[in-house]
């Protein structure tokens, strides 16, 4: 996002009606221009591989483990469980304390 930023920086910098009155301002804006340009690839460049090693790696791992991949499924579908039957209690503890709400509260 920062060498994206620079990049509109460079291109507002260009289009500033002084670039037009200076020749030496427009060259280093230009300059400025086309460092800021290559700096954005060389960074998108960074961010694809470094995505595509930690992807690869991450695939990796979860072919190795499919124990680990089955626990972190079991976990997901306790923790929706839970959050369902937490509801449920907060549903039963606003509503008038009586035998059969006392009893599924209970439950």
């Amino acid at each position: 996002a920062m060498s994206k930023s620079a990049v509109k920086i460079s291109s507002d910098l260009l289009s500033n009606p002084l670039c037009e009155q200076e020749p030496s301002f427009l060259e280093m804006v230009t300059a400025f221009d086309t460092a800021m340009k290559r700096m954005d690839s060389f960074n998108q460049e960074k961010v694809n591989w470094v995505w595509l090693e930690n992807a690869g790696r991450i695939m990796e791992f979860s072919s190795v483990f499919p124990s680990l991949n089955m626990a972190v499924k079991r976990r997901e579908q306790t923790l929706q469980d839970y959050k369902r039957l937490q509801s449920k209690v907060e549903k039963y503890e606003e509503k008038e304390r009586t035998g059969p709400v006392l009893a599924k509260l209970h439950q």
